[in-house]
This record gives C-alpha cells, sequence and structure tokens, in this order.
C-alpha cells in the first residue's frame, strides 16, 4: 500500500525514519525547522520538502512527527502553520516524539474535534535502531487510527503494538526509560566495581554476558562505557527531559519512584561535567571524576 505522508522533523531520529518510508515506496513530504537539512535530505532520498508543517501535511493520509519535547509538538500540530488546520477529514497524524501522556491525550482531543485521527507512538531503539528500520513502537490511541498508521509505521518498526487509548504509548515509554535508567546505572556501578578490582572489564563483561546479567546495554554499550566513548546518539539532556516526564507523571498517580528520581540526579551530575550531548551510557563519568 503506497501511501501519501508528511514527516515533520529530521533530528537524529526523524531524519533515518522518514528516509525509510521513501525507501518503502511512499510518497513523503519532510518539514524540519531548519530549511537546509530538509534540503539535504530530500536531495539525498529524492523525496519533496515543505516550509512548514501545514504546507507538508496537505492532501497526507498520515502525518508522522519526530520533534522534541511538548511545546514542540504543538506547534507543529496547532500552532502557526500548524499541520491539523492542513489535514483533510479523515487522516491521521502520528507523534513519535516522547512526551507527557496528558499531551497525548489533549492532542488526541484536538485531532478529534477536527475529524482526525491520532496516535501518541515514542520510539526505543536509538539512532542505532532508526537507521537500522529497528525501532520499538509503542502506541495509543484510537483502533481506526492505529490499523491506519500500521502500515507505514512497518517501514522502521520491528515491533509496533498498540496498547491502549490516546497517552498509552507515552505511558509505555516513561516504563522503558525508567529500566533503560536503573540499568545503565547498574551497568555502570559493575563496571566501577570490576576495574576498581583489578580485574579486566572486556573479559568480564564477555563472561557475565552470556549468563543472567545479560542485557541490551551491556552488550552495546559496556565496553565503550570502559574505553570512555560515549558519542552513541541518546543525550543526557533527553533523558532528563524523559525522567521528568517520568516523574511528573509519579507524582499525578501518587506513586513513589526512589530509584528514578535519583538516577535523575546521577544524570544532573553529568549536565554538571560538561556531559549535555553524550549518551546516557555516560553515567559511569560519575565514578571517574
Amino acid at each position: 500500500m503506497t501511501l501519501k505522508v508528511a514527516f515533520l522533523g529530521l533530528g537524529v531520529m526523524g531524519y533515518p525514519m522518514a528516509a525509510h518510508l521513501v525507501r518503502a515506496g511512499h510518497r513523503v513530504t519532510a518539514y524540519n525547522r531548519t530549511a537546509p537539512k530538509a534540503e539535504r535530505w530530500a536531495a539525498e532520498t529524492g523525496a519533496a520538502h515543505a516550509a512548514t508543517p501545514a504546507d507538508a501535511a496537505r492532501e497526507c493520509d498520515l502525518v508522522m512527527a519526530c520533534v522534541g519535547a511538548d511545546a514542540d509538538v504543538r506547534a507543529v500540530c496547532t500552532g502557526a502553520d500548524g499541520a491539523f488546520a492542513a489535514m483533510a477529514e479523515g487522516a491521521v497524524f502520528v507523534d513519535h516524539t516522547t512526551t507527557s501522556a496528558a499531551l497525548a491525550r489533549e492532542m488526541a482531543e484536538a485531532a478529534a474535534e477536527r475529524g482526525l485521527g491520532f496516535v501518541d507512538a515514542p520510539v526505543s531503539g536509538g539512532q542505532a535502531g532508526a537507521e537500522a528500520g529497528q525501532l520499538t513502537i509503542m502506541c495509543g490511541g484510537d483502533q481506526g487510527a492505529f490499523d491506519a498508521a500500521e502500515p507505514a509505521l512497518a517501514a522502521y518498526g520491528k515491533r509496533v503494538r498498540r496498547l491502549g487509548d490516546a497517552g498509552a504509548g507515552q505511558t509505555a515509554k516513561m516504563v522503558n526509560q525508567v529500566c533503560i535508567a536503573g540499568i545503565v546505572q547498574g551497568l555502570s556501578e559493575a563496571l566501577h566495581l570490576c576495574q576498581s578490582a583489578g580485574l579486566d572489564a572486556d573479559a568480564v563483561v564477555d563472561v557475565i554476558g552470556q549468563g543472567a546479567a545479560q542485557s541490551w546495554q551491556m552488550d552495546n554499550r559496556a565496553h565503550t562505557m570502559v574505553r570512555g566513548e560515549f558519542d552513541f546518539g541518546f543525550a543526557v539532556d533527553w533523558m532528563r527531559k524523559d525522567l521528568g516526564i517520568v516523574l511528573d507523571e509519579a507524582r499525578r498517580l501518587g506513586i513513589s519512584l526512589p530509584l528514578t528520581a535519583l538516577v535523575d540526579q546521577f544524570y544532573a551530575d553529568v549536565q554538571a561535567m560538561g556531559g549535555h550531548r553524550q549518551d546516557t551510557s555516560s553515567l559511569i563519568r560519575r565514578f571517574r571524576g
């Protein structure tokens, strides 16, 4: 099935995701806040680009977005030259941005008022997953809107699942980020213990990675953490944004997430060390001064 698709936001994740849509045979028009990046993407893919979200969204079956935070989503949806006003009735907006669940419900309601579908669809897998077309996509929204979007999501999703109504995808992404934060902190402490005891950390990881301690973070980040390499895409600044969303939701629900709150503060330490744009595995830097 060939769909007419707009893609809003060509950052680290959006740039390859939009390209996968082109390779899957869809007719894609991209928008990016900085026009030169959209022009470069269009030249590389042979697809189109537009000057505003509204221009990109006109006559499209689907409009996908992967921008920065809640305010950015509002801007591309309902702001000046936003997509919603230009979308045809029955079209579906899919938001890949990691936002609050409240924002997803707000945008779903605004979309419904205009006869549009809305799916909150945050992703996991990082830059490498986006480039390989192997993302996990957690979705919330009306079943009909999800069904309309699913064929396009298959272009870059290895696992795509609807988990409930609007906001469910964003809540699932919160769960995902809590898991990552805890695992990276545990891995950082384990490697710190290993090196402090004088063991060969690479050798230890190769052994324990074959047992119950194995994780994606161990497989993909332990050796680079040992070498002090932290340039793998998902920045500490973005993780702190995400953990802030998690902790806000915890307060709303009246629950305590003590480990998440602690690791959030540890990431603040990494920021204070200048690690704003380093990836999340840089958490180990706290043990190295």
